[in-house]
């Protein structure tokens, strides 16, 4: 069995095996250029596979919320999070800033 780049991440939050990712999103945030956070990928199928995979490369944190991950697909790239997702959003704004994630802020997401 291939060496699994997960089992060499200590996150509680998200245990999903890369084989088994089917959908993916990933957002960005700058407190000090954006108001609301934005989109700035989506998809599903290998190409989310491969999101899950360069953030992982990257070390940008991954937050897993199957629900939020649908309601993101529905939207348009590089929209802005609507006002009925911020509280969802938030959730992982806060989880990101808890591990530390102002790592994050290279502009590339969580």
């Amino acid at each position: 069995m291939p060496d699994n780049p997960l089992s060499k991440k200590k996150n509680p939050v998200y245990q999903t095996p890369i084989d088994q990712i089917s959908r993916a999103v990933a957002l960005r945030f700058d407190e000090e250029t954006d108001t609301v956070p934005r989109i700035i990928a989506q998809a599903k199928g290998e190409i989310a596979k491969r999101i899950v995979e360069l953030a992982l490369e990257y070390d940008i944190p991954i937050y897993s919320d199957s629900g939020l991950v649908e309601q993101l697909l529905e939207l348009d790239y590089y929209s802005e999070i609507p006002p009925h997702l911020y509280k969802a959003v938030a959730q992982v704004i806060v989880y990101v800033y808890q591990l530390g994630g102002q790592k994050a802020k290279n502009g590339t997401g969580f």
